[in-house]
């Protein structure tokens, strides 16, 4: 068969606008009515594909058949099938399926012998290829999502034959590799590998029935839309988030305390040395951590293959996923908690030592209250740490639905997937998150510091009020309101005077 090499639709629709212009500037030019002239511009005019809203089928008004059952796989295989090389190869739902196969320089088409003599297709005909490439375009777009698109090739083949060569590629269709298994697949012409010259992209598949046969769905309303979206929505993410980071913030909190404390009760240096090793995982890149993680606690390890054996694997796992929030949220609930105990004034620890407290009541009667504004911020700080991470978690634990996958994870692999819808909804989830976070800590900085007198211009640390008469200018001001009241100032003034 001839390939074809057909315009874009949209260089073929400007090049109809462009005569239809000239035409009617040669009735104008030649005083001949306009309407005269617009009549065999429209007969030529095919009526648009009706597309299912489902994005699986398709009719066209005044064709005698339609597209049913339309389907795309993204890539095929290049592994052997049954210790036999093959070629690339896509795995076909069933036999005897109009099948388009996508490369990096042309299209492929095949329609079985049968299926063209049942609908009257000649494959060979310029007009029923264009009517087979107006079917097959707009239902490869709406499930390309992002990916190589039929509308981008200009070069295509159509064959009734299901072994068709193009230069030096065979490809093969409805071929029965194994026992109830139909593949397309693409091989030199002397059985070499071909898929670096050819380069091969998606298929697609579909069956052809009569055009009353084929079922379109109504495009739905936005509610209706909205609704099914919803309904249709995984929400595992979600749960395993909470979950996830419910039990990570247990253990920042409870180990972010006792790291703080730690530090502060040790010597200078060897201070500067914990908190080096507590503080490094925020400044390091959370993949790197995962790698550290994967590396300490991997079933080569003989932490990891212990757990392993009493059950409780630590990779690949929710436990890993709890481990990679905690280690990436740790840092900040430690730097918060210690900044916290080093702004207590050291007077009053060592004032309640010698009232006989010891080191337990000092800490939870004195150290933990008075610090506590700080150590909650800390804790809402790594509570949305945790619920962010991602590197060190996919890194870690993988991407496991209803197990390890959380909402950062779905958010990148919905998007890889072309799923913008899903992927707009978890973004939309995590920014409701942080927003809430964020307002909470503003809120509760403002209620624990409202006390705070404001600052002096001066720089000085501001003085209490006093509420009272003593010193001249109580004086002033009781005589100033006697002289306002027209009340004698002598009796204020002996008053004054006592005083």
């Amino acid at each position: 068969m001839e390939a074809t090499k057909t315009a874009p639709a949209g260089a073929s629709c400007r090049l109809r606008v462009a005569l239809a212009a000239l035409a009617l500037a040669a009735a104008v030019a030649l005083g001949l009515p306009g309407t005269a002239l617009a009549e065999p511009a429209s007969d030529g005019a095919a009526a648009p594909v009706e597309v299912s809203a489902d994005g699986d089928a398709a009719r066209q008004e005044g064709c005698a058949w339609a597209v049913s059952g339309f389907y795309r796989a993204q890539v095929g295989s290049n592994r052997p099938i049954d210790d036999v090389y093959r070629g690339y190869c896509y795995l076909l739902d069933a036999a005897g399926c109009v099948t388009a196969v996508n490369t990096a320089g042309y299209v492929v088409v095949y329609v079985p012998a049968d299926v063209a003599d049942r609908f009257g297709i000649d494959v060979d005909d310029p007009a029923d290829q264009q009517q087979l490439r107006d079917f097959l375009t707009p239902l490869d777009d709406g499930q390309a999502m992002g990916s190589a698109r039929l509308s981008d090739a200009e070069t295509w083949y159509f064959t009734d034959e299901p072994v068709y060569d193009v230069g030096d590629a065979r490809f093969s269709f409805d071929q029965e590799l194994k026992e109830g298994r139909y593949y397309a697949t693409i091989l030199g012409t002397d059985g070499q590998d071909v898929s670096d010259e050819v380069g091969p992209a998606n298929i697609d598949t579909c069956t052809l029935v009569g055009a009353s046969e084929a079922a379109i769905a109504a495009e739905p309303g936005a509610l209706e839309q909205l609704g099914t979206f919803l309904a249709t929505m995984d929400y595992s993410p979600l749960w395993v988030t909470l979950r996830t980071t419910g039990a990570a913030i247990v253990f920042i909190f409870f180990l972010g305390l006792a790291a703080a404390y730690f530090t502060m009760r040790i010597p200078r240096r060897a201070q500067d040395i914990f908190d080096t090793v507590f503080t490094i995982p925020m400044v390091l890149p959370p993949t790197v951590c995962g790698f550290l993680l994967l590396m300490a606690l991997g079933r080569n390890t003989a932490l990891g293959q212990w757990f392993i054996d009493i059950g409780f694997p630590l990779i690949f796992s929710w436990q890993a996923t709890v481990i990679a929030a905690t280690v990436v949220g740790f840092p900040l609930m430690y730097r918060s908690a210690r900044g916290a105990f080093e702004g207590l004034d050291p007077n009053m620890l060592d004032a309640a030592r010698t009232l006989g407290w010891s080191e337990g009541r000092i800490f939870f009667r004195l150290m933990l209250p008075l610090a506590w504004s700080s150590i909650a911020a800390g804790t809402v700080l790594a509570f949305a740490r945790a619920l962010g991470e991602f590197g060190c978690t996919l890194f870690l634990a993988g991407n496991q639905i209803g197990t390890t996958r959380t909402i950062p994870i779905a958010i990148y692999f919905e998007w890889m997937s072309g799923n913008q819808g899903a992927t707009w909804f978890w973004t939309i989830v995590l920014l409701a998150f942080s927003f809430v976070v964020i307002l909470f800590i503003n809120l509760w900085s403002r209620h624990t510091t409202k006390y705070r007198l404001p600052a002096r211009s001066d720089g000085k640390a501001p003085k209490p009020r006093r509420h009272g008469t003593r010193g001249g200018r109580g004086r002033d001001a009781r005589a100033a309101e006697c002289r306002d009241e027209d009340v004698a100032c002598e009796d204020v003034s002996a008053e004054g005077g006592a005083l």
